[in-house]
């Protein structure tokens, strides 16, 4: 069963839709329409599907460069535009084709080959376009299946990713036709504050949420809970003590549902999670990239287990995942069935590049011979560029990525990742950290702090949230803008980062992992503004190209 719409592209690549066959492949709706020639231009698509007037006009821009463009579609309304054809027009050109036809087109399927494209995010030049076939996507889709024993017919998801990324083609589409279950399709906004309304009505069984959904939910209920009474906080601070209690025991092998537990779960825990719109909610799912331990340790209190997947679109999405049986704050669980890993060239500190083989890594790089060598070996395994280690039970951690390693002047090698996850952790009025220092003498960080948002674009605003304003007051502070703060160098602020800075660099394990100086942005990052991707992935290449002139001023 299917509810509500969702926005996406869809293109059909080198075969005829009127035959039946082809593949697909998505383009984010953010695109703009260069990016979106990029896209269509290099698959050779035949056929592109656009949801909408808004998304059309991008395409009729482009049009003329894309020789092998037979056909466009116009999934919701009557196109006003000629030689465009509606939803309706497709299905009625389908009924005149015969099931003979179609039955002896699936007949000629094989499993190996390649039935979908799935472009990366494309943060460092170009995106590739990743090929996936049949059996690399089912591997992925009947591991997760058995790994979260997910049931049939009886689950219901809500699906508000882009369709264009590979986890929402493998949870929301695959799974759910594999299982007979139920999604629900959020609507455009659901990214800028909506994702809740949906939950509400749908009241999923099954979540799966990007860290930065993860992080707004922290948010809000953090704002709000700093608005109760003094019975209402106690309640809540001995509620989540049973909750973490309980679940720190069970890591430890006591699976003991105590009565402080079982009172709490009925008093706070279910009463939040309806509010959430997940009360019917079992399996709680985050991916696409680390989530902070202290937010898992948060949610956690609550009742709430997030389990993490690691993976990546060249290994059809999944490759780890924490087991809610051995559930782990630490690291990305444990290979899914039918997966190896291994690391490669691994340091003193037991780190080494994750690597991964079996069915379920991808075909290659679609007219890219060259950058699928780059990627995969000759002994088949793809070389993730993740840094990672082994604890004693198995489990992964990803450390780093080799790419965003920050190699100082000094030849110092640096994991941005955790310095900026800990100089978070030590104010939580701050939205966003990247350090910043690759050939440079010492770190630097970026700040921005938490902004209001346009609730219709998702821009981020000049105001600050309430929290914050609430906590600039109890320091001796007047501001109200990010301007205010930035203007003036308002002192009681910038002493606040510093000492915070100061707090994270006590657990650095070197001088030159101590960030020495910092700058606070003027506006926080978003998708409109550029810094994040379709599924809020920070692109730190956009941003220090954006700041150049700030970055160079820390180091003048």
């Amino acid at each position: 069963m299917v509810h509500y719409r969702t926005c996406n592209y869809i293109c059909w690549i080198n075969r005829s839709l009127f035959f039946f066959s082809g593949l697909a492949t998505g383009i984010y709706t953010t695109n703009s329409p260069e990016a979106c020639q990029y896209c269509a231009e290099y698959s050779r698509a035949n056929i592109i599907v656009v949801e909408d007037e808004k998304q059309l006009q991008k395409i009729l821009q482009i049009k003329h460069n894309l020789p092998y463009l037979k056909a466009i579609i116009q999934y919701d309304g009557k196109p006003i535009e000629k030689d465009i054809l509606s939803w309706d027009d497709l299905l009625n050109i389908g009924k005149t084709e015969s099931e003979d036809k179609l039955s002896h087109v699936l007949k000629t399927i094989g499993v190996n080959e390649c039935c979908i494209l799935v472009y990366t995010s494309g943060t460092v030049g170009n995106p590739k376009a990743v090929m996936l076939n049949h059996d690399n996507m089912l591997h992925g889709v009947r591991a997760i299946i058995s790994t979260l024993q997910i049931k049939e017919k009886s689950e219901i998801i809500v699906s508000y990713l882009p369709l264009s990324h590979v986890a929402a083609q493998l949870v929301d589409v695959i799974a759910n036709i594999t299982l007979a279950t139920t999604v629900y399709f959020a609507d455009p906004g659901a990214l800028k504050g909506t994702l809740i309304n949906t939950l509400l009505v749908a009241q999923p069984t099954i979540f799966l949420g990007v860290p930065r959904v993860w992080e707004k939910i922290y948010e809000k209920m953090q704002e709000k809970a700093r608005n109760n009474g003094v019975i209402k906080t106690w309640i809540a601070k001995w509620a989540k003590a049973q909750g973490l209690h309980y679940y720190t025991n069970k890591m430890n092998g006591i699976d003991y549902k105590h009565w402080g537990y079982i009172f709490a779960k009925w008093l706070v825990f279910d009463k939040v999670k309806a509010a959430l719109g997940l009360n019917k909610c079992n399996i709680f799912v985050t991916a696409a990239a680390p989530l902070s331990i202290d937010i898992k340790k948060y949610f956690l209190s609550l009742d709430v287990p997030v389990s993490e997947v690691y993976g990546m679109s060249e290994n059809s999405g999944p490759h780890t995942l924490t087991d809610f049986k051995e559930y782990s704050l630490y690291g990305v669980g444990r290979p899914i069935s039918g997966v190896y890993t291994k690391l490669d060239n691994i340091d003193e500190h037991g780190e080494g590049e994750v690597c991964m083989s079996g069915r379920h890594i991808f075909m290659g790089y679609l007219n890219a011979p060259e950058k699928t060598e780059e990627a995969k070996d000759k002994n088949g395994w793809l070389h993730s560029g993740d840094l990672g280690k082994f604890d004693s039970k198995g489990n992964l951690s990803i450390t780093g990525r080799i790419k965003e390693l920050i190699i100082t002047s000094g030849g110092e090698n640096v994991a941005p990742y955790n310095i900026e996850q800990s100089i978070l952790s030590e104010l939580p009025y701050l939205s966003n950290a990247m350090v910043v220092g690759d050939k440079r003498k010492y770190l630097t960080v970026l700040i921005t702090l938490k902004s209001n948002m346009n609730e219709e674009t998702g821009a981020p605003l000049d105001t600050l949230t309430p929290d914050v304003l609430k906590w600039a007051q109890s320091i001796g502070s007047s501001v109200k803008t990010v301007t205010e703060v930035i203007s003036s160098r308002d002192a009681a602020i910038y002493e606040e980062i510093n000492e915070a800075i100061k707090r994270s660099n006590i657990q650095a394990i070197s001088n030159a992992q101590k960030v020495q100086k910092f700058e606070i942005l003027p506006h926080d990052f978003s998708i409109p503004t550029g810094e994040l991707g379709p599924t809020l992935k920070l692109k730190k290449n956009v941003v220090q190209k954006m700041y150049a002139d700030l970055i160079d001023k820390m180091y003048e």
